[in-house]
């Protein structure tokens, strides 16, 4: 199958970013999973930038499927609200751990939360629940006009 017909699989609906193929992460690794759901991002004009390892990190599938929904909704959200010109993805290995970072230069909103540690949107929400399960955190930094940043740590121990 040409490459095309591959990122042709990838695509928006309602505004979430979905694709249609299991998820290989023994085949592409986490950062070329993660590099597909950009697609949609891409056909619009967004300039995606990249900041990986230079080494491979090693993680377990379930750390991988983690990040990798969080890049989702991340970029989803960066898809329907976001209206953003430059999106940068970085994936950094950190002290016992491994960072995820989704940032746009986009519309931002104000990220003034209702309670401590609580974020508005069903789907952060529900990833911030999951990466504090996995002992992880989640940073999200916005503002009006500024863009967004979503930031998940999770630890490899």
């Amino acid at each position: 199958m040409n490459q095309s017909a591959t990122l042709e699989e990838v695509v928006e609906i309602g505004g979430v970013i979905t694709d249609s193929r299991p998820v290989d992460f023994h085949r592409l690794g986490l950062a070329g999973c993660i590099d597909r759901l950009t697609v949609p991002l891409r056909r619009q004009g967004t300039c995606v930038r990249w900041e990986t390892p230079r080494h491979g990190v090693e993680i377990s599938s379930g750390c991988a499927s983690l990040l990798y929904q969080s890049a989702q909704e991340a970029l989803s959200n960066t898809f329907k609200h976001a209206h953003a010109t430059d999106v940068t993805v970085r994936l950094a290995a950190v002290f016992h751990g491994i960072r995820l970072m989704v940032a746009d230069n986009g519309a931002g909103f104000e990220s003034a939360l209702p309670a401590a540690g609580e974020v508005t949107g069903h789907g952060l929400r529900t990833i911030s629940q999951a990466v504090e399960e996995a002992g992880g955190t989640v940073d999200i930094t916005s503002a009006p006009g500024t863009g967004t940043a979503v930031t998940i740590t999770i630890p490899l121990d």
